[in-house]
């Protein structure tokens, strides 16, 4: 059998009236063409934006209906009596929450578990006041849900500074207490690059020809990468004299260059000086390490010599290009085991930290604590739950008579909530006002209702706060409702904002002023045109004054022709 319905005729239209909790739950099955309104934004409107927050299941800042829908059947289900809604309060007790079904018997254990951590174990009602914080509440839960797990709350000194450790190279996750932790993605990322950064550091030691000098060896490659370029460059000069004599001089610089040189103060650092040859160019002429060296390269390949010549190719005087390509060949496998090294911010601990992490049980160990935590997300969920039937039951009965049918806006018992204050203006007072968020927009289709509407911008703080709103008139008469002109808003919560005029959608306010509208325009215009037409004469008036006293007070020039008249 179908819910039998009752109306009532208000605003031109019949309105379904909702007076009992049977009748809430019933709306999915009243036609949705004859509710008011079918969507309402969760800003704007004189509600609880939290609660509005919550039944806005698809977070797009709109109310809809099966929105509303979902919220009345949700928190139906709970109740073992619907009348609940109809006194809309705030306190719930144990005995009017539904045990029969699964979610209804964890959210009644979270209410005693919430009582409980309140101090209140033996009450018998849990009130919207009681978890008013119920966020700071579960921020003080050693777990949370959320699968972060922080540091602070580990007990375990080792475990604990693996876990900032991680932070510190990876990045942290905000948890639900405000603290920064890690949580199974930076876990396992963390493992992964420690696991591959170890792998790779153990190639050094497999491999004898990775580390020829041992400790030394990132040394000695480090003093070849810096002369690497300019030293083939020298032997490649050498290399092309021996193809041609002729070469040697010029690839030398020519003494032009050094003039060049001469006429400036120099210096080892000198960027021109460092453009020169390493040393002289001869045919296949060693590279001495020592003397006759570039001045701006004799400290780069002093190092060379220390590091890599004397360690690896004994004391030396010069060396060869073939003993400069055995160097290279030397240190070539350490260069391609360091291009191969993995980026990550891992290796900032050391291969000597991360061995002993790896060593350890610190993986399984944070991965228990995450489960831990994940573990009462249920748990968590439920507590949340209790907040949004407490809130459910106290503002669904107020939003269907606001959404479905307009009630309270037409009852007059209760301002509506779209409904944002009153506004003074003009010696009148006016409670039909709405926020506007796009006047142009707005103006556009509620000029089609007939009623007078005004636009204002209204401010307070200096400006700090803003909105614009739409009153409407609806005694009196327009004549004196000009744009610019000022008035004073109150909000609902008593606050008063400056109010001016920006817009007026002029129709008549009541059936007087309609029947002398068209008349009072009429004798406006005939006004008009007798204003333009007295100042026309008095301008004419007044330059004929003008010219006779020009004339009368020039003298004239004795026998001077006069002058020819101006065919204007």
């Amino acid at each position: 059998m179908t819910h039998q319905w009752n109306f009532f005729r208000a605003g031109g239209f019949d309105q379904v009236q909702l007076k009992t909790g049977a009748d809430l739950l019933a709306l999915g099955e009243l036609n949705q063409k004859l509710w008011v309104a079918l969507s309402c934004p969760t800003r704007g409107i004189e509600f609880d934006t939290r609660t509005l927050d919550m039944i806005d299941s698809d977070h797009d800042g709109q109310i809809r209906a099966n929105e509303v829908l979902a919220a009345i059947n949700w928190a139906g289900s709970l109740l073992k009596n619907s009348d609940l809604f109809i006194r809309a309060t705030d306190r719930l007790a144990l005995t009017d929450i539904v045990d029969s079904t699964d979610e209804g018997k964890q959210i009644l254990a979270s209410v005693r578990h919430i009582l409980k951590s309140l101090g209140k174990a033996e009450a018998t009602e849990l009130s919207l006041a009681d978890i008013g914080d119920i966020e700071k509440l579960l921020a003080g839960m050693q777990f949370n849900g959320d699968g972060v797990v922080c540091a602070k709350q580990i007990t375990n000194a080792g475990l604990r500074t693996s876990v900032s450790e991680i932070g510190k190279t990876l990045g942290t996750v905000a948890d639900l207490s405000g603290e920064q932790g890690i949580n199974q993605a930076l876990t396992d990322q963390f493992f992964t690059d420690a696991h591959t950064y170890v792998e790779w550091h153990k190639l050094s030691m497999v491999d004898p020809a990775i580390l020829p000098l041992g400790e030394h060896t990132a040394t000695a490659a480090a003093a070849l990468r810096e002369v690497k370029e300019k030293v083939n460059d020298y032997f490649t000069r050498c290399h092309m004299a021996a193809y041609d004599t002729r070469s040697a001089t010029p690839l030398s610089r020519s003494t032009e260059d050094y003039q060049q040189l001469a006429v400036h103060s120099l210096s080892a650092h000198n960027a021109s000086v460092a453009e020169f040859p390493l040393a002289t160019i001869a045919a296949d002429k060693p590279l001495p390490l020592s003397a006759a060296i570039n001045p701006a390269w004799r400290d780069k390949i002093e190092a060379l010599r220390q590091h890599a010549v004397l360690p690896l190719l004994g004391d030396k005087p010069g060396i060869t290009a073939t003993e400069w390509n055995m160097l290279c060949q030397k240190l070539s496998a350490f260069e391609n085991w360091q291009a191969a090294m993995p980026i990550s911010n891992v290796s900032q601990l050391g291969i000597a930290r991360l061995s002993e992490i790896l060593s350890g049980s610190h993986r399984t160990d944070i991965g228990q604590l995450i489960m831990q935590d994940l573990a009462v997300a249920s748990e968590i969920q439920a507590m949340r739950s209790v907040e949004r039937l407490l809130r459910y039951q106290r503002d669904l009965f107020k939003l269907a008579n606001n959404f479905v049918s307009f009630s309270d806006f037409y009852s007059g018992k209760d301002k509506a909530i779209f409904q944002m204050g009153t506004l003074y203006l003009d010696g009148r007072s006016c409670d039909l006002c709405v926020k506007v968020e796009d006047v142009n927009m707005h103006a556009a289709f509620a000029n089609s209702s007939g009623v007078c509407l005004v636009y204002c911008e209204i401010i307070r703080n200096s400006g700090a706060e803003k909105m614009n709103i739409a009153a409407a008139f609806t005694a009196g008469d327009s004549d004196f409702l000009i744009v610019g002109r000022h008035g004073v808003f109150y909000d609902r919560r008593g606050l008063d904002w400056n109010a001016t005029i920006t817009r007026i959608a002029d129709h008549p306010i009541s059936i007087r002023q309609a029947f002398w509208s068209p008349y009072k325009k009429l004798s406006k215009a005939i006004s008009e045109q007798l204003q333009k037409l007295a100042a026309s004469k008095s301008n004419a008036v007044q330059e004929k004054l003008v010219k006779v006293a020009v004339e009368s007070t020039t003298p004239s020039m004795a026998g001077a022709p006069p002058k020819p008249a101006v065919d204007v």
